[in-house]
């Protein structure tokens, strides 16, 4: 085989090495990120599995959600995007307001990327919310903040909403079979003195 044609052959399978994992880029505008690096619930196992020594897995998802919908116990931690306001109804969503944003998110995940040995550039950053807008967000954010390789679960730790059913069954984590529980871990869960 000639040098030209090994090149070619080499190019292709890094191609297809980085095709992988990479989930299409989202239609929509609000779970597009800035870097553009996306994984889908059905691969997300493998992805954890292939990038275990880089990787740092957050929820970002409120406490309640966590809580009372589950979680998966493969998180390196629960870092909220925004916390959860009971004082203040949202009539056009017909449910209580998610504010005031978490101000040190991006601060808050510094620390467990450092915990783990990892720096802003070499560590695999994995978000995941319960449908794929806020990690998008948070992508955005530790992006902004310098870190080179946040990717955002596309579906989200729910999935998207069926027409047909009005629940959250298409996709997501626990929609692919992945491993969940209710069975919260303290030292996982954003606390006081956890952090």
């Amino acid at each position: 085989m000639s040098l030209r044609k090994k090149v070619i052959a080499l190019g292709v399978i890094a191609i297809m090495a980085t095709s992988l994992y990479g989930a299409d880029t989202p239609k929509s505008k609000k779970r597009q990120t800035k870097a553009g690096l996306y994984v889908d619930s059905k691969e997300a196992l493998d992805f954890i599995q292939k990038n275990k020594d880089k990787l740092v897995f957050i929820d970002v998802r409120t406490r309640p959600e966590v809580e009372y919908v589950g979680y998966t116990d493969l998180i390196d931690k629960n870092i909220p995007w925004h916390f959860k306001t009971w004082d203040k109804w949202d009539e056009k969503k017909k449910r209580f307001l998610d504010k005031p944003k978490n101000e040190n998110f991006v601060a808050d995940v510094e620390k467990v990327v450092k915990s783990k040995g990892l720096t802003k550039d070499d560590a695999i950053v994995l978000l995941m919310c319960r449908s794929g807008s806020r990690s998008a967000k948070a992508a955005n954010a530790l992006y902004d903040a310098g870190f080179k390789q946040p990717y955002t679960l596309v579906d989200g730790f729910e999935g998207g909403k069926s027409k047909r059913t009005g629940h959250r069954d298409i996709n997501g984590w626990k929609n692919a079979g992945n491993p969940w529980t209710y069975k919260l871990k303290k030292e996982k869960m954003y606390l006081p003195e956890n952090n």
